[in-house]
């Protein structure tokens, strides 16, 4: 039995000494690291502004439809009509910001990949290793901000 344990003891002690052998090891390898101002991308795409643009020109659309549907309901007088008017201008109201919410995703999350690519593009042509967000790093790396910018837009 205590040869057993002397055995385990022995067997532990050369595993964390090759993996402390491991890690130094690793440490010398020296890695190039960037980072990029993700938002300030984003905010300088020609593409995500005219996504807003759209944005906001059907959000006043849908403005536009439920005040037209507010004085129709208003103009009725019969409650039985004023009702139905009611479910069917919701009905549509749904379906309108149903289908300009999945719309806004999908061409949201196209661009989101559209600009991850570029980051990674860039990186490989510049023969970065590790590419972080700037708002992530307290010091260090190199800010490939600006070529990511020129690549986006």
């Amino acid at each position: 039995m205590n040869n057993k344990i002397k055995f385990l003891s022995l067997g532990i002690t050369a595993f964390v000494i090759g993996l402390s052998v491991n890690n130094f090891a690793m440490s010398d390898v020296a890695s190039k690291i960037a980072v990029v101002d993700v938002q300030q991308v984003v905010n300088s795409s020609s593409q995500v502004q005219a996504l807003k643009k759209e944005q906001q020109a059907k959000t006043k659309e849908i403005v536009t439809f439920v005040e037209k549907a507010r004085k129709e309901v208003a103009a009725t007088t019969d409650v039985k009509k004023k009702q139905a008017l009611e479910e069917k201008y919701n009905k549509e109201l749904k379906n309108k910001k149903e289908a300009m919410d999945k719309n806004y995703a999908t061409k949201l999350s196209a661009l989101d990949t559209a600009i991850s690519n570029q980051i990674a593009a860039q990186a490989k042509a510049l023969h970065y290793d590790i590419v972080l967000a700037k708002g992530v790093v307290l010091y260090g790396g190199d800010d490939i901000t600006e070529a990511v910018k020129k690549a986006v837009k």
